[in-house]
């Protein structure tokens, strides 16, 4: 029989007010899934495809993300104190860090991960179940698969 993951056991974590690191890092990458972009578009009351044009680019292979801003390279959504503009309506990438699958898929890539976020060691942080976590891995990868054509095939 196959053990479960590490992370099945809970991990803690604390998201930490105006820590803003896992956001300002630039050249950072948000894919985004179909309702990520409805969710997003109606949060800023637009239509989908004005959404896009507006605050998204494509890949050079097809799939939307979010713009980032042309002077830092940071997301267009972080404001000055580090906090998210549309946190209510982030995308599901911005929801499940830490918890993507290329941050646990070794404990080399989990340690470098740990010492980028604040929240994984913070005193307060409480226990993050597995199955929440298996959730969030879930969604990040569908969002890395994220999508081409609006609407969508």
């Amino acid at each position: 029989m196959m053990k479960p993951p590490w992370w099945m056991a809970g991990v803690p974590f604390s998201c930490q007010p105006n820590c803003g690191k896992c956001c300002d890092e630039p050249g950072g990458i948000v894919y985004l899934r179909p309702e990520d972009a409805e969710i997003m578009a109606s949060h800023h009351n637009m239509q989908v495809r004005e959404w896009l044009d507006r605050d998204c680019r494509q890949t050079l292979d097809g799939r939307w993300i979010l713009k980032s801003d042309p002077e830092t390279d940071i997301c267009i959504y972080l404001d000055d104190e580090k906090k998210c503009t549309t946190y209510e309506a982030r995308p599901a990438q911005c929801r499940s860090y830490p918890f993507w699958a290329e941050n646990v898929r070794s404990d080399r890539s989990w340690q470098k991960t740990v010492s980028e976020c604040p929240g994984l060691e913070a005193e307060e942080a409480f226990i993050i179940s597995g199955d929440t976590i298996r959730t969030k891995i879930i969604q990040d990868r569908d969002a890395t698969r994220g999508f081409r054509n609006w609407p969508p095939k």
